[in-house]
């Protein structure tokens, strides 16, 4: 073999060993990216507990305004009931009244009595199931509102761990450290907002 061929193979083990030597490099200053994986998988666990915790507060909205709704037209049903008894109540009277002035027969008179009191029970007794119906729509509608309020505030979160994993995705593209920083700041912020939100729960 002669010199000159000699030459071109060492020089051809000498790109390789460079090309070796670079990729051994490469790798080494990359390794953090495996880090910036890891941590991705992480926001994105925490980030579906989220959105199944977001889920959980839209559906007791929805069951607390239906039972709101229940509750607004068992109210109204008792205080139709009570006009109707108001009504009667106040015919009872008018004739009771009546009755009196004539000087009529006292057994009569006493008919209207009990009348007008068993009336006057009736409604004392519908108001007070109105009442309790209103009380139970108030305290469902204060309920939706309250998980209304942690939904919209457990979206923040969300929405924080989804940014996280889009700026992660992009830092593990372009390679670049400050990114993985970023991402790891907006999932921290989602953390906190997120445990807040439970621990006012």
């Amino acid at each position: 073999m002669s010199d000159h061929n000699l030459d071109q193979l060492q020089e051809l083990v000498n790109v390789i060993k460079a090309d070796q030597a670079d990729q051994k490099a490469e790798k080494a200053r990359n390794a953090w990216t495996k880090y910036v994986s890891l941590s991705m998988i992480f926001i994105a666990v925490a980030a579906a507990a989220a959105s199944q915790k977001g889920a959980g507060f839209s559906s007791t909205t929805m069951k607390q305004l239906n039972e709101a709704t229940f509750f607004e037209g068992a109210a109204s049903d008792q205080w139709a009931f009570f006009q109707s008894k108001s009504l009667k109540l106040t015919l009872c009277e008018m004739e009771l009244d009546r009755l009196t002035e004539v000087g009529a027969d006292a057994s009569k008179i006493q008919v209207y009595k009990a009348k007008v009191e068993r009336y006057e029970k009736e409604r004392k007794e519908i108001s007070q199931k109105a009442a309790d119906f209103e009380k139970k729509r108030d305290g469902a509608r204060e309920i939706a509102a309250t998980a209304s309020e942690l939904g919209r505030k457990i979206g923040v979160a969300s929405t924080l761990f989804q940014v996280a994993i889009a700026i992660g995705g992009v830092c593990l593209i372009v390679k670049k450290r400050w990114l993985w920083g970023v991402s790891l700041a907006l999932g921290l912020l989602a953390v906190i907002q997120y445990v807040y939100v439970v621990s006012s729960h």
